[in-house]
């Protein structure tokens, strides 16, 4: 079963903005060595926190507009949304607590 979803300059809207739970959006590219070594922490935050965050991975590569709209210089970056706007992120490689960490605040105050 998968717990993420593939975010796309066409359904980032819906998927992200439009949510009823705050968002992980994990902008990564194919070529990138840290996003590698962080996509299974985020593969792991997305199970682990299935219904109260939702995980979607952005390949910059695929979808610039939304990355120059954000302004997203270096990848892997974690962009943390809630109610349609970016609240917080992490840029790089990064231990998965470290992640945590940053969420939780968000997390907490969905019922």
């Amino acid at each position: 079963m998968k717990f993420t979803i593939e975010g796309s300059d066409m359904n980032f809207e819906h998927e992200v903005l439009n949510s009823d739970v705050p968002v992980l959006v994990d902008f990564w590219a194919p070529w990138c060595g840290p996003c590698k070594m962080v996509a299974p922490i985020v593969d792991e935050i997305a199970k682990e926190y299935e219904g109260k965050l939702k995980v979607v991975k952005l390949n910059t590569d695929d979808n610039q507009n939304i990355a120059v709209q954000y302004g997203i210089r270096s990848i892997p970056t974690l962009g943390i949304f809630n109610n349609g706007q970016i609240v917080d992120g992490v840029i790089g490689a990064v231990p998965k607590h470290m992640i945590e960490n940053k969420i939780k605040p968000f997390i907490q105050s969905v019922n």
